[in-house]
This record gives structure tokens, sequence and C-alpha cells, in this order.
């Protein structure tokens, strides 16, 4: 294959698993799932080749793509045409460890779906579609087909949720598209201003005419330090719902508990993620003397997400919304670790961001397999797991092992990084965010103990314990979040130079 179009075969491969499914009868439940699943594995494969070849020793640039797209005007000016907005792609050492996550979790998440009981082609048509979106924003390198990608997984998932979710299914769907929509009107704008004052959308020459490392005075009037100051806000906000930072949260909940699980561990998983992308990419990488500057609220914004998230998980008799509070807690160790802009925390940050992904989807993809069995996930209906699920029961107190914080686990990691790099520069509110620590492991294990060790409950006497193809998601995802703790190397070898640009810019 012609190296110069495998990123855009790695975005748009799925659109083969849509077009058969396209063409097949909708009566055909287990041919429809197979087909589904099987569309996964082609993105999986050339994510793979990609990081294989990086790791062979070839450089990440020579994958990028650039073609001619839209010209508005004929300007011919710095290195490039002015007002055009070209097809660019690109992948960096960030990028590809979230290409890598969203393949591995999409591909899982389409065994999960083995439990959804209705119009399957319907529901792997737009679960392929919502992959291509995820693959493209992380993706992109310019800001409209950014845009572009992160409006195209609103649409799918709306619809998913919406359609195969719970009871409550319809008022979770419109919630997420209103916050969302309201964060993505938010980001247009953002973008919007800086293309019309820069004639340009690619993220680097961006970031160089921002920045001052571009002689563009003679046809680029300077920005001024309130329109500078307006347009890292509007970004804060449009990728602080998505995250989402409080209080921007609500609508998160409804989702996490009333979609179907297979498409929580794609939300919680990759699309959670989209928002602290957007923040260190944008966020720091545009604007990095303003992120410096706001570091201190950062810092607090982050230990609010994480105690608020943490306090409110331990009051909870549901294991989704335990869940669903605990990602929110679990967001604020990435603003945590953004805020000590030293070398430690924003690696930490980011080793957060794919260590979650792993956690949430494993513990999401065991709600299910509850969820199935029972029809509820309530803790006060569900207990002595360990007496008739003993291997379900086992990777559920693994899976909450890692997720707070257990040495071995990606959690640890991630998290010993974060509050390093904040210790070093704001002992203070590094200290207050600990107790979030503690609480983690309070609401963790007081549900996770309720459930697998509490009083058995007459009615569940009778239940399978994992099924054979369930199996693979679990062992596939622990055996990452134990790989990623053991030998961290294997993600912060690739993650060293964005970590090394982000200091760079930020005057470390």
């Amino acid at each position: 294959m012609n190296q110069s179009i495998l990123l855009s075969f790695l975005i748009f491969s799925p659109l083969v698993g849509i077009l058969i499914l396209g063409f097949m009868p909708k009566a055909q439940e287990k041919t429809i799932k197979l087909v589904g699943f099987l569309s996964t594995l082609l993105p999986l494969l050339v994510a793979g080749i990609i990081y294989v070849q990086y790791l062979s020793g070839k450089a990440l640039s020579t994958f990028g793509e650039v073609y001619e797209w839209i010209q508005i005007g004929n300007f011919e000016l710095y290195k490039g045409r002015l007002f055009a907005i070209d097809y660019e792609l690109g992948v960096d050492g960030f990028s590809l460890a979230l290409l890598l996550l969203t393949t591995i979790v999409a591909t899982l998440a389409s065994i999960a779906s083995i439990n959804i009981k209705k119009e399957w082609k319907g529901y792997f048509m737009l679960f392929l579609l919502l992959e291509i979106g995820m693959l493209g924003v992380f993706a992109a390198e310019n800001l409209i087909l950014f845009f572009l990608f992160f409006e195209l997984t609103l649409i799918p998932m709306f619809f998913l949720i919406g359609k195969w979710g719970y009871f409550d299914k319809e008022k979770a769907a419109y919630s997420y598209l209103i916050y969302n929509g309201i964060g993505s009107a938010i980001l247009l704008i953002v973008i919007i201003i800086l293309f019309a004052r820069t004639g340009t959308s690619n993220i680097a020459l961006l970031g160089e005419i921002l920045n001052g490392t571009y002689d563009t005075e003679q046809i680029i009037k300077p920005f001024s330090s309130e329109l500078r100051w307006g347009l890292f806000l509007g970004l804060l906000i449009a990728f602080g719902v998505k995250l989402p930072i409080f209080p921007l949260h609500s609508w998160m909940l409804r989702v996490h508990v009333q979609a179907p699980p297979s498409i929580v561990m794609l939300h919680s998983g990759i699309l959670l993620k989209i928002g602290a992308f957007g923040l260190i990419r944008f966020g720091a990488g545009l604007f990095p003397e303003e992120f410096v500057a706001f570091s201190v609220v950062l810092a607090v914004l982050g230990v609010v997400n994480l105690l608020y998230g943490a306090f409110l998980a331990f009051i909870q008799d549901d294991f989704k919304m335990v869940l669903a509070y605990s990602s929110i807690s679990h967001m604020g160790i990435i603003l945590i670790g953004l805020a000590a802009l030293n070398e430690a925390g924003i690696q930490g940050a980011i080793f957060q961001v794919v260590s979650h992904g792993l956690i949430s989807a494993l513990l999401f993809f065991l709600v299910g397999i509850l969820y199935e069995r029972f029809e509820t996930t309530s803790l006060a209906r569900l207990g002595g797991l360990a007496k008739v699920m003993p291997i379900t029961a086992g990777f559920l107190l693994a899976g909450s092992m890692a997720s707070l914080g257990l040495p071995g686990m990606s959690g640890f990691v991630s998290e010993f990084m974060a509050f390093l790099g904040l210790f070093k520069e704001m002992p203070v509110i590094a200290a207050i965010g600990a107790i979030g620590i503690i609480m983690t492991a309070v609401y963790l294990l007081r549900a996770v103990l309720n459930m697998t060790f509490g009083s058995l409950k007459e009615d569940i006497k009778e239940v399978n314990d994992l099924k054979k193809v369930e199996w693979v998601p679990v062992i596939v995802l622990l055996g990452l979040i134990i790989l990623i703790g053991v030998y961290p190397n294997v993600l912060s070898g690739p993650l060293q130079s964005t970590v090394e640009t982000i200091m760079l810019g930020i005057g470390g």
C-alpha cells in the first residue's frame, strides 16, 4: 500500500463495513454482528502497521498527507495558499497512542455489542460511522477538518443512545446533543475567528503565527491580549464540555447510565478523551502564554472534579452511577497534570488519557455482562457474585484495583506522575487533591466488595459466568492495563516528543 494514503485508509476503512451492511438483509442477526466485528479489525490492523513501522524507526512525519481541497481567493503567500483549506492528516506520538486506543476499544466494543437486541444493521452502521469520526479527530492536521470529524461523532452517538439505550434514553440523547452542540458552536466560532484573522487553518502554522515565530506582520494584524484570552477561554469551554469539567458534566451522567454498555465503552474510553486531546493540542499548543497564566485555575478545576466526582460516587446505589462519577473524578487528574506545567505532570496527564480509556472500557464491559445477566446494576440487588460468577467477580475486582491506582497497573503510573508534577509546583492544592485518591479507593471498594462478597441474593443463584466470546475483551484490556503499569516505556517512548513539544511551547 502507498504509505502516503495510510492514514486516510485507516480513517475511512470502516466504510467497507458500512457498505457491506447496507446490502445485507436486516434480519440476519448473526451475520450482521459478525460483519460489524470484522469491519473493526481493518482499522485495528492499519493502526498496528503504523505503530510497528514507528517502532522499526520510521519517522511519524512520513505518514502525513496534504491535498489541496478548498481555495477562498487567490493569495499565494507565506509558504502556501492564504485562505485555503487543505485536506491535511498527520500523526505524532500522542495521536498515535489515541488512534491505537480507538481501534482497540472499538473492536472490543463491537464484541460487547452481541447483547444488542434489535435493529442490528442500523446499529452497526452507526457504530462504524462513529469510529470514522473518532479516528479522524485524532489524525486531522487542520482545524476545519478536525471540526468536521468532531461533528461527525455527534450524529451517530445521538442515535445510538436514543435508539438502543435504556428507559430514559431519549432524554439522555437530547442532553448529549444539546451540551455537545453548544460546545461545538463555541469551537466553531473560535475556528472561524482564527481562520479569518490568519488565513489558515493548519494547526502547526497557527501555532507559529500565534506564538510569534512566523513573520506575518505585513499581512496579519497581531492578536490583542483580550482576543487571545477570549479564544483561549472559548477552547476551554468547548473542550471542557467534552471532558467534562464541573459544572458542565450533567449530560455525561445520563449517557453513562442510559446508553448501551458497548457505546459507553466508546464514550468513556474514547469520546471523553477528545476533550483532553483538544485542551492539550489547541489550548497548550496555540495559546501557551494564556495556558501558563491559567494554570492555577486549571489546578483548582482539576481538584474540584476529582473531589466532587469521588464524594458523589461514594453515595451512589447504582454501579453505573458510581462509574459515571468516577469518570468525572478521573478527568480531574488530567487537569491536575496539565496544570503542573512540568514534564512529570504533562506526561501523567497524557498517561491518564490512555489509562482511563482502557480501565473505563473494561469496567463498562463488565457492567454490560452484569446487566445482561441480572437486568440491573443496583448495588442493593447484587451481592455474592464471587460465589456464582467467580471469574467475572475477579475481573471486576482487578479493574477496580486499576482504577484506584494499584501499583503495577496503568492507573498508578498516571496518577503518580500527575501528582508528582503538581506537588512540585502547587503542593497545597496537590495535598487537597490527594484526598480524592483516597476517596477513589473508598467508593470503588465499597461498591465492588458489596457486589462480590456481599450477601448472596436468592434470585441470582443460577447464572452463567463469562461466555467464551466475553473472555477476549477482558483479557486484552486487563493485559494492556498491566503492560503499561509494569513497562510504562511502551507508552512514554512515543509520547516523549509530544511532551517535549508542549514543554518547549510553555517555556519549560
